[in-house]
């Protein structure tokens, strides 16, 4: 047998889950994106036509709808964009950061630094190269915008996310290469109103690092030893795009 077969017969012995929303003409996308953006799945070649006899299709959707990941020309001019991401860039080893508990109680919780040291003590470091991924359970929400965004009668937006205190733990003292989240957005609701800004995925994006947000079904992976593993189309100059993810877990 060929090492690289053997390898994925034994991986194929594990759990495969999938952390990526499906996606269609409903789902939903940030309100600053205009109405007619997303149109999934429009047929333009029927069945019955002479000159083959098959079905095509075109789909049309803004760089970050749903599960999606992002580059850091996203919020960084003339940073590096898709073309720049290869497949070296597609596979890591994946840490699940568990804040539900904190969540069920403050919907605006913020990860801290000393929530991952807490994480660590429990599974070990975060190891170089990892995606690390925090785990809130607000995927639930999906397909709910108005769930999704946390909002109150007041309007405002209340949902859990990143301190930037915590990013710049996992970047800084450990050396991750990327982080997740299952919120619309890296910053947690009451650190953007702090800041005035998305400050968190501005700094995530200035460091060159990829993040992917909108993830699901955290609470089916193992917070230590599995690998997370994130596909998107091969489309140049793009500061964002749909993707499909999946966590191979013990």
């Amino acid at each position: 047998m060929y090492k690289l077969w053997e390898a994925l017969e034994a991986a194929k012995k594990y759990r495969w889950v999938e952390l990526s929303h499906s996606l269609n003409n409903d789902s939903p996308f940030w309100a600053g994106i205009p109405d007619g953006s997303v149109e999934l799945g429009k047929v333009v070649f029927d069945w019955g036509n002479p000159m083959l006899d098959c079905r095509i299709q075109t789909f049309k959707f803004p760089g970050q709808f749903g599960t999606h990941i992002d580059f850091p020309g996203h919020f960084v001019k003339d940073a590096p964009l898709s073309e720049a991401y290869g497949a070296a860039n597609t596979a890591y080893p994946l840490c699940v950061i568990d804040i539900t508990e904190k969540v069920a109680k403050d919907p605006r919780y913020a990860v801290t630094p000393e929530d991952i040291q807490a994480y660590e003590a429990k599974y070990g470091a975060i190891p170089d190269g990892a995606f690390v991924a925090l785990r809130t359970d607000w995927s639930k929400k999906w397909p709910d915008m108005n769930a999704l965004s946390g909002i109150a009668e007041d309007g405002s937006e209340n949902f859990p996310g990143w301190t930037l205190d915590a990013l710049k733990y996992i970047y800084e003292v450990r050396s991750a290469a990327a982080n997740g989240h299952e919120a619309l957005d890296t910053d947690a609701s009451a650190e953007a109103a702090k800041a005035g800004d998305l400050a968190c995925e501005r700094y995530v994006l200035a460091k060159g690092k990829l993040q992917i947000e909108v993830l699901c079904n955290l609470d089916q992976v193992a917070p230590a030893g599995a690998v997370l593993i994130a596909a998107w189309p091969r489309i140049e100059g793009a500061t964002g795009l749909p993707v499909r993810v999946w966590a191979i877990t013990e």
